[in-house]
């Protein structure tokens, strides 16, 4: 395992959307759940009766989290769901859809960060993104901002979660002009 000097958290963005979809299938696979309960059509009822209720725990608790500024994760639910989709006759492709769903929630909530090592540098994108100081022309985050220049002339800027001392934005660029400075010579 290697160990990185510097971990840059960038800024979340909103998830509004992807929790809105997350949402909306809940409330898909309520309503058509007790529908089939009400015509009675379900092969294993007690299924569907445990999935629409841990469907509504779950959501209400996400309603909660958000109320607090907190980060919810729908995927709990999109689990609850597809389980409760498999005992429906002719509907295992909704299974897939909503186990597909859960996951992607997973990888589009996960925090992004940029990794500083003294070999490489790494984003934590999917697949991860790794590059050597020498493909770099400078690294520095000035304002809470960081740059970062490569020398095919792509540029990133992103601003970082939490806001850093300039103490702590003197270290990070006197610790990245030493690794470029490194870089140049070898």
């Amino acid at each position: 395992m290697k160990i990185y000097e510097f971990i840059i958290e960038l800024k979340r963005p909103s998830y509004r959307f992807i929790n809105w979809i997350s949402q909306l299938m809940y409330l898909l696979s309520v309503v058509v759940f007790c529908m089939i309960l009400i015509q009675k059509e379900a092969i294993r009822p007690v299924i569907l009766y445990i999935s629409t209720i841990g469907i509504i725990i779950w959501w209400i608790y996400c309603i909660i989290l958000e109320k607090k500024n907190l980060h919810p994760f729908f995927r709990i639910g999109l689990l609850i769901a597809a389980a409760g989709w498999l005992f429906i006759p002719n509907s295992k492709w909704m299974t897939i859809v909503y186990l597909i769903a859960a996951i992607l929630e997973k990888q589009a909530k996960f925090p992004q960060e940029i990794a500083f090592g003294k070999e490489e540098i790494v984003f934590n994108s999917f697949p991860k993104k790794r590059h050597s100081w020498s493909e770099l022309n400078n690294v520095i985050i000035k304002d809470g901002i960081i740059t970062v220049d490569f020398k095919n002339n792509q540029l990133i800027q992103k601003e970082i979660q939490s806001g850093t001392t300039a103490q702590d934005e003197k270290e990070f660029n006197e610790f990245c002009h030493l690794r470029l400075k490194e870089s140049f010579t070898v």
